[in-house]
């Protein structure tokens, strides 16, 4: 009996051992591109980490050199879905998102290639920014994260917004990489400045919008004349707002000598306002009224919506990254100055975003034929991807439209921004969205 009870104890330590040795950790260490792994704690996860992935600059061109990738890793369970966050920028957040937490599914979170501490040593070579290569990079770390880790589990790719984005073309570059694809609010442009925005924008809040009163405010369709009127209010008046945002960018450490100084980031501002608005969904209701107008409030209301740090140098130069994309190959919107010309004198065209292109760099044409290549993928091609919209955010202009693919699905709540996630939907939606995706996954089985 002794011997039996000695036989059973060595068995079990025995089985024990082997699974340690073989648990997510060890693995992750057996992957030679794989290295600097950190553990961390983040709930619900059983284990978490850090690590990073060496990549080839170029992927055409291994012999330029590499550098290397941030990246997370979230375990629950081995039999269970992988969400592969793909980022559009830095990662912002080791929490478990949203796909994650539906789904009870592990998550594996991609830094975008050339931003935050994912940059080649000596900084960043600028014709390697591409869609191409970043997805080349995700191809990479989820292939090699699958043969090692997880070989049985079905996987879903996801973002929000530029994230989005690039979750729409790494799919359209490695179709096979996942099963599902769920990207929120994003758009396609097929322009670097597609019309579609202007329009769309120029629209909302009065009543050719569709938009519903998700807003506190008596009569939306007036909504956008009181934007309209706040913004010239702001115009007529710099005299007193250039001192106030002086004072705030000497206590907040902001410069503005790349957009020109202060008052030209201020006059930025004030033409960001309308886009950030909606963006976001604000309140008509808040809007400052022109009456006895208190300049304290005024200030406080149109930095609080439309952000001093979106136009400072230190922000710009950390988010270049995005702003090349976007003049190359994502699109952007821009400006109008027709209603505010004559506070403009020196504008003689609508104001892009081309300031902010990095120093030195030639800016390359904008490539349209890839976006409508990737566009016309979408309406023909394309599969088990869900899209997920808030149709009073502007990004919206420009969202897919699946014409006849009825391979992919879109949801769309109206009154929503830019913040629009599955849990804003109503329960029905809600509800056949999620089977939707069930569906999907488990199509095959």
């Amino acid at each position: 009996m002794r011997k039996l009870f000695t036989t059973i104890v060595f068995v079990c330590a025995w089985t024990v051992a082997v699974w340690a040795g073989n648990g997510i950790l060890e693995k992750l260490q057996q992957i030679p591109q794989i290295s600097g792994i950190q553990e961390l704690k983040v709930e619900p996860f059983r284990e978490y980490y850090q690590f990073w992935f060496e990549q080839p600059v170029d992927h055409s061109d291994p012999a330029k050199g590499t550098f290397k990738q941030k990246v997370l890793l979230g375990h629950k369970a081995y039999n269970a879905p992988v969400i592969v966050e793909l980022e559009g920028y830095n990662i912002w957040s080791q929490n478990e998102g949203e796909l994650s937490n539906l789904l009870k599914g592990n998550q594996l979170t991609i830094e975008h290639r050339f931003f935050d501490q994912s940059v080649p040593a000596g900084g960043i070579p600028w014709e390697h920014l591409t869609i191409k290569q970043a997805a080349d990079d995700q191809h990479e770390i989820i292939q090699t994260i699958k043969q090692n880790i997880y070989p049985a589990s079905k996987w879903v790719s996801t973002g929000i917004s530029k994230g989005g984005q690039t979750t729409i073309f790494h799919r359209y570059f490695y179709p096979e990489d996942v099963e599902v694809s769920v990207p929120y609010v994003a758009p396609l442009n097929l322009e670097y400045v597609d019309p579609r925005l202007a329009k769309f924008l120029d629209r909302l809040g009065t009543a050719k919008s569709s938009v519903k009163s998700l807003f506190a405010w008596d009569d939306l369709n007036a909504c956008h004349w009181v934007i309209r009127d706040f913004q010239l209010l702001c115009f007529q008046h710099l005299d007193v707002l250039v001192p106030m945002l002086e004072e705030l960018a000497q206590d907040k450490g902001y410069t503005y000598q790349t957009v020109g100084g202060v008052e030209r980031a201020l006059q930025l501002m004030i033409l960001e306002y309308p886009f950030a608005f909606w963006q976001w969904g604000a309140s008509c209701a808040e809007i400052p009224g022109q009456d006895n107008p208190d300049w304290d409030e005024i200030f406080d209301y149109l930095v609080r919506v439309s952000s001093p740090d979106f136009f400072e140098d230190k922000y710009i130069i950390r988010m270049q990254p995005f702003f090349y994309a976007a003049l190359t190959e994502i699109g952007m919107y821009d400006y109008k100055i027709k209603p505010f010309k004559k506070f403009l004198p020196k504008d003689d065209k609508d104001i892009d975003f081309s300031f902010t292109m990095p120093e030195g760099v030639e800016k390359k044409p904008f490539n349209d034929a890839q976006m409508k290549a990737i566009n016309k993928w979408l309406q023909t091609d394309a599969e088990k991807i869900l899209f997920v919209y808030g149709g009073s955010d502007p990004w919206y202009a420009t969202g897919v439209d699946l014409k006849n693919n009825e391979k992919c699905r879109k949801y769309v709540r109206g009154d929503m921004s830019h913040a629009c996630r599955i849990k804003d939907f109503d329960p029905v939606s809600k509800e056949d969205l999620i089977d939707t995706l069930n569906g999907w996954l488990t199509e095959d089985e």
